[in-house]
Parts: structure tokens; C-alpha cells; sequence
């Protein structure tokens, strides 16, 4: 897309010096519309939440730099944001972290606008698609060495299961088998334009090369 303005509005201009409170539908266009047949992904990782959450000066810096994140994706109206690992500081993160990345994640993601992109594959996997709820900016999200899975009460389970299983980002790439590795894609579609979207969440080297080496990993 042509670049129509470069100089973005820093979040305190907006009423109240509150990201969440503005209209993305106000003010300047930055991009052109994307057509039907371009797929707009923002791409986000590291974003660390929790980070030095304690500290009086810095506690509220990861949450402020993923506010952002969601924000730009509803000014540039991009079709999906796609989280590469490390979303949380920690695998356990304190109930306070939760909270406030759910409050941000409800406040961006849900929406009226209608999602442009189709899933070709199983629709049940995908928050937008189910009925109860009305999401307007698809999340993915995999997993990093940060926010892995770890066992609990016999049951492998990540931070990101919490939001997944309420329905605020789609989490993928996990993998449930100590045995084996098996790589699936989530199939999109938006005009003309077909994604395979692959994701593999971290894990240690030393079991990833054994399960390649010994054949046990699949695409």
C-alpha cells in the first residue's frame, strides 16, 4: 500500500490520553485501504508482559508497548496480528499480568467490523468464527522459551491456553506429544490470496533435533 503519512499520533493525543478510547475511523488515513486480495498481517514478538512488573517506574512499560501494538493494528486496519513467542515474561505470570492482558486484548480485539479473511480449515479453532462472541481483530500466537508450557496437576498447559480458551487470541504451534512433532498449518483465505500460516512454539534444541533426526517430526 502507498504510504499517505508517516508521522503517527503518540497516545496521549488521543481524549483522555487513552489508546483504547479512540476511533480509528477518525482522523488521517495512514495506508490506502488494502484490497480485497491483500492480506495486511502485523507481526509482534518479545513483547515480554510482566516485565520488572513490581518496579514503581518501569512496571507498566510492557503493558503500555502492547497497548500500542493493538493500536496500531487498528489504525492501519490490518487483518490479523500474529505474536511470535515470549507474549509473557514469565511461563507463570501473576494474576495481575493476566488481568491486564486480558482488559487489553478484550478492549482491542472485539469488535463490530466484520473479519475479511476466511479459515479454509477447521473453523472450531478459530475465535472469530464461533457465534457467542464478535471479534474484529483476529490474534495468533505461539508460544516462546519464555511462556512454555509446564506441567500442572498432570496437564500441559501455557499462559496462552488461559486466553485461548476465552476466546481472545487463537494460540497455535503447541505440541501435546513427547514423542513426536507434528507441524500443521492454519489455512486462510482472503480474496484471491491463500496463507498457510505454520507455527511452531519453542522448545529445547536437543529434543527438536532428536525428533528430526529419528523421523519422528512431520510437516
Amino acid at each position: 500500500a502507498r504510504l499517505l503519512q508517516t508521522k503517527m499520533p503518540s497516545l496521549s493525543d488521543e481524549e483522555g490520553g487513552d489508546p483504547g478510547s479512540f476511533d480509528p475511523s477518525e482522523g488521517q488515513t495512514i495506508l490506502e485501504d488494502a484490497d480485497r486480495d491483500t492480506m495486511r498481517v502485523l507481526l509482534s514478538t518479545d513483547n515480554h508482559l510482566g516485565y520488572e512488573e513490581a518496579d514503581d517506574v518501569r512496571g507498566m512499560d510492557s503493558f503500555a508497548a502492547f497497548e500500542e501494538v493493538l493500536y496500531l493494528a487498528k489504525r492501519f486496519k490490518v487483518d490479523m496480528v500474529l505474536l511470535a513467542g515470549d507474549l509473557f515474561h514469565e511461563n507463570r505470570p501473576s494474576r495481575r499480568t493476566l488481568y491486564k492482558t486480558m482488559e487489553i486484548l478484550r478492549r482491542y480485539s472485539m469488535g463490530q467490523d466484520p473479519v475479511q479473511v476466511q479459515v479454509l480449515g477447521d473453523p472450531n479453532a478459530i475465535n472469530y468464527l464461533n457465534p457467542n462472541i464478535s471479534v474484529d481483530l483476529p490474534v495468533f500466537s505461539i508460544h516462546g522459551n519464555h511462556d512454555d508450557p509446564t506441567r500442572d496437576g498432570g496437564e500441559l498447559l501455557a499462559a496462552l491456553d488461559l486466553l485461548d480458551v476465552n476466546l481472545l487470541v487463537n494460540y497455535f504451534g503447541q505440541q501435546r506429544e513427547v514423542s513426536s512433532v507434528q507441524v500443521s498449518p492454519i489455512l486462510l483465505q482472503k480474496g484471491t490470496t491463500r496463507l498457510a500460516l505454520y507455527g511452531l512454539g519453542s522448545m529445547r534444541e536437543e529434543r527438536l533435533h532428536r525428533m528430526w533426526r529419528g523421523g519422528e517430526g512431520s510437516f
